[in-house]
Formats: C-alpha cells, structure tokens, sequence
C-alpha cells in the first residue's frame, strides 16, 4: 500500500472524527500517533454504520445501505480497498490484529436500531449496549494494546456499557422523536412512569426516582469499567480516563439538571473537556 495513500485515507478519517467525535477527539489526541489513527479509522467505520440507520430514508433503503455496509467490510477486510475508510481500516485491522468479528458484530448491533423498539428488561438492553458500546471498547484496547487477559476485556465491556447508558439517558427524548425508548419498560412500570408522560418530557416524581436508579446503576458500571486503567500503558490509560471522565460529568449534569433532558443537549464546554485531558495525562504519567 502507497504511504501517499494511507497518509491521505488516516487524515480523512481525523477529520470526520475531529468534527463528529466531540466528546472523545479530546482523549483520542493523548494516544501516539499511529494508534491514534488505528481509533480514528474505527470509529469512522462504527459512525458510517450509524449513521445509515439514524438517517432520514425509508426503512428500507437503510436495510440496503446497512447491508451494503456488511458487503464494504467483507471487502476491505478480504484485502480489496475501497475508498479513503477501506484503505484505512484494512491497515488498521492488520497493524493491530484486531479480531474481524468485532466488526460484524457492531453491524449486527446497529442493525437492531432497524428492528427493536423498545427493551423489556434491563438484560435485554445491556445486549444491545455490548454489541454497540462495548465491542468498539474491545477493538479500541486491541489498538492500545493491555495486559490482563480476560479481566481487561470484561472491564472493557463494562465501560462500553457506562457509555452507552449515558448516551441513553442524555438522548432520550431525541431517541423518543425517533420512536425509540431505550429505558427498559419493566422498570419504567415498577417506578410508575408511563410512555407518554416520556414523549411529552413530563418531568415527574416517578421520573426523577427512575432517573435515579438508571444514574446509580451506570455509576456501578464505570466503577468496574474503570478498573481498566491499570491494565492499559500509560497514554492510552489518559486516553480512557478522559472519556470515561467526560461522559462521568455528562452524568452527574443530568442528575443536577433532569429538566435539562427534554429541553437541551447535555454537554460540556470545551474548555472543561481540555481540563479534563490535562488531569489525566498527569495521572496516567504518575509513577
């Protein structure tokens, strides 16, 4: 492969990534450089794929593109490069050996956006969560490299599962103007909080006691997620640390402000998020 090629293919993949990654590009900037193009190239491959679901087109023409997403990565990973993200992708998966079922597997979580709804239980949720939030963690720790076997994957699921959580809770009333609730409806029952009391961002008391158990349960997930860190070397220990702190905030702004959820995006200024960059960084170069 030319060098003049995948220079070009990585820099397409930082750029999308710089402009839609707002709150990981700031953790992602703390990585050397050539894993740091290794998780651009991944993530511009899981938001391809997300965006063709979350698109403004007939269902079935997303089942088309989706599918054809499926057909891009048999290509690029057969080693027949396609475009800026083939090219950066195939070197990415073969610089890093990154196990190809990762990839399907975040296609096929994906994919239940076109198929699923709504989630019965909090077991039924946590599947989706692992196979869009954690499987890009594991391919992320396979880019950083870590020692610890198993033990640094499950708490690489773990805090997949926090992420994704918090992105629920912060984009529920954008995912109810899809027609999709991802809080789980057994327990959205037994705290007394119905549908469309969530459509019409009805802020009360049931809510605010089932938004308090939701928050309280992703915590417990970063806690374990954050276990980690240990197991990762020290720049890509920063590196999880910012995004694990930035959507931590994320968090507790939503318990601050629970009005905020139906009426703005929750986020954090970009000053708070260069903060918080530069804490880690000095964690992670703690002896």
């Amino acid at each position: 492969m030319m060098e003049e090629s995948r220079g070009a293919a990585y820099r397409y993949c930082q750029r999308l990534t710089k402009r839609e990654a707002k709150n990981f590009y700031y953790g992602f900037f703390l990585l050397p450089l050539q894993q740091r193009h290794g998780i651009y190239a991944a993530y511009t491959f899981a938001r391809h794929c997300d965006d063709v679901v979350d698109d403004d087109l007939p269902r079935e023409e997303r089942v088309l593109r989706l599918a054809g997403c499926r057909e891009m990565l048999d290509r690029c990973l057969g080693g027949d490069l396609e475009g800026p993200l083939g090219v950066a992708l195939h070197d990415t998966v073969e610089s890093f050996r990154i196990p190809h079922d990762y990839f399907y597997r975040l296609i096929d979580g994906v994919e239940m956006d076109l198929n699923v709804h709504r989630y019965q239980s909090f077991q039924d949720l946590r599947g989706y969560c692992y196979l869009v939030a954690s499987i890009v963690g594991l391919i992320c720790i396979e880019i950083f490299g870590y020692r610890g076997g198993e033990q640094a994957r499950n708490h690489a699921i773990d805090l997949g599962i926090a992420l994704q959580l918090t992105n629920i809770l912060r984009d529920v009333q954008e995912d109810a103007d899809r027609g999709r609730i991802y809080l789980p409806q057994e327990e959205m029952e037994a705290f007394g909080y119905s549908e469309s009391e969530l459509m019409r961002g009805a802020i009360t008391p049931a809510f605010r006691r089932l938004l308090a158990f939701q928050i309280q349960r992703t915590r417990e997930y970063y806690i374990r997620g954050r276990r980690l860190l240990p197991f990762l070397p020290r720049r890509a220990r920063a590196c999880v640390g910012v995004m694990a702190g930035i959507y931590s905030s994320i968090l507790d702004d939503i318990e601050t402000r629970p009005q905020d959820l139906f009426e703005v995006r929750v986020s954090l200024s970009t000053g708070h998020k260069l903060a918080l960059a530069g804490r880690e960084l000095v964690r992670s170069l703690a002896p």
